[in-house]
């Protein structure tokens, strides 16, 4: 199996568009991601939690396909947990989902005794910043 990461993607005033499902489903179709969980919620004004139906969020848009997606890694903790990144009458989507891709190549290590000693993520904020930054001394420097 490989690495297992989650998302907790809020949708403003509870609209969501559906814009980004068709490149999920590509990741899906092409085997690079599998999706073991996907759970919308809701966080009332009153900073309650409680999941919402695929339907109640899609704006006409079909998301009948993410229907049944559990694994039953996410439990009412962890959905009450990422329902406190939210602002109150805003909803989210959890996705739990398996890194396909590294698969082969984490058993590749293994057979080689290498191990996973650290891992991580830079936050999308911080690279932005980052190649902002690098970008504008560029600029200073006349490159």
């Amino acid at each position: 199996m490989g690495p297992v990461d989650y998302l907790v993607v809020e949708f403003p005033g509870n609209k969501m568009t559906g814009e980004g499902f068709p490149l999920l489903l590509d990741l899906v179709d092409r085997g690079i991601i599998r999706i073991l969980d996907l759970v919308f919620v809701r966080k009332d004004s009153d900073g309650s939690v409680a999941a919402a139906e695929l339907m109640e969020l899609g704006d006409g848009t079909d998301l009948s396909v993410f229907e049944g997606a559990s694994s039953g890694l996410l439990d009412k903790e962890d959905i009450n947990e990422a329902g406190t990144a939210l602002e109150p009458g805003n909803s989210a989507g959890i996705i739990v989902y398996e890194n396909v891709w590294a698969a082969p190549f984490a058993q590749a290590m293994r057979r080689s005794g290498a191990r996973l000693v650290a891992n991580g993520r830079i936050p999308v904020q911080a690279l932005l910043a980052s190649l902002e930054a690098a970008e504008a001394a560029d600029t200073q420097s006349g490159s």
